[in-house]
């Protein structure tokens, strides 16, 4: 398969396994090096759009809707759909497409999947790009608080009104560690996007991939050997300070902090984002 077609693209493909039918966006050479894309809270895989342009000149780019969001759809019988359930069906996917080794880029809920896929399964993944990302939470009081808030929070888009889903768009982007992205002139198009989930798929995400029901992942990350980039935004201040502890635990990570952005690098920054992700796959 080579895609390179920007109409093909859009319309994406399908991917069933055990678990999960996954939607997925293909674009580049087949025959380039592959790099596998893992979009955020709300996302779909056209999150990195603008990042596979430029990408998919020298590489194989495919991003994946995870389940609750785009078009991808778990199976009847799959209750909670978290963390490792979801790690298992990715390899499952990869395994499908034949893709033997291949780079990751994850953003936030999809850097925290990220994460856990290179830790658990590090023999299918050369190098990892996590942007805003986080090993989880350290102790069971941190999780069990973490849960209870994100149930709460999935209930709400569950009983949510189809006019009400704005609203919560808007109070969702007002935390502090977005900093000003709806200034941004691309929060519109990415509103749109965003406006296209069903709350009630994205309340079943919520509460399976919940930080509270993640394993904690810092001690297997200090034994971790895969060479890793850490992208944090200057104006995302919880997440510089997670991501300064992530990289004193291992060599392999290498942590840098883009200024004048907040928790979405790739939307404020694409062309910044794009080229250390370059950089970085270029070093042998």
């Amino acid at each position: 398969m080579n895609i390179t077609d920007r109409t093909t693209h859009n319309q994406g493909h399908f991917c069933s396994v055990e678990a999960y039918t996954f939607h997925y966006y293909a674009v580049g050479r087949s025959t380039a090096p592959p790099i596998v894309f893992l979009h955020g809270f709300m996302g779909d895989g056209r999150e990195f759009d603008t990042v596979i342009d430029r990408l998919s000149m020298d590489y194989y780019c495919l991003a994946v809707d995870l389940p609750g969001h785009g078009k991808t759809r778990s199976c009847p019988e799959l209750q909670d759909n978290t963390m490792p359930d979801l790690a298992v069906g990715i390899i499952q996917f990869l395994q499908a497409l034949n893709l033997q080794s291949c780079s990751l880029v994850g953003y936030s809920m999809g850097g925290r999947l990220a994460l856990y896929l290179a830790l658990h399964f590090p023999a299918y993944f050369s190098k990892v790009v996590l942007e805003s990302a986080s090993p989880g939470l350290k102790t069971v009081a941190e999780r069990a608080d973490r849960l209870r808030k994100d149930q709460q929070l999935a209930q709400t888009l569950r009983t949510l009104e189809v006019e009400g889903f704005p609203d919560f768009l808007t109070n969702w982007y007002q935390q502090p560690i977005f900093a000003d992205i709806q200034q941004h002139p691309a929060y519109g198009k990415m509103l749109e996007r965003r406006l296209q989930n069903d709350p009630r798929d994205l309340a079943q995400a919520l509460d399976g991939l919940s930080p509270g029901r993640q394993p904690a992942l810092w001690e297997q990350l200090s034994h971790n050997a895969l060479p890793m980039l850490l992208l944090v935004g200057a104006l995302d201040q919880k997440f510089v300070r997670i991501n300064r502890a992530m990289a004193e635990q291992s060599p392999a990570l290498t942590l840098q902090i883009i200024d004048r952005c907040g928790h979405t690098l790739h939307l404020e920054q694409p062309q910044l984002f794009t080229q250390r992700i370059i950089d970085f796959l270029a070093i042998d």
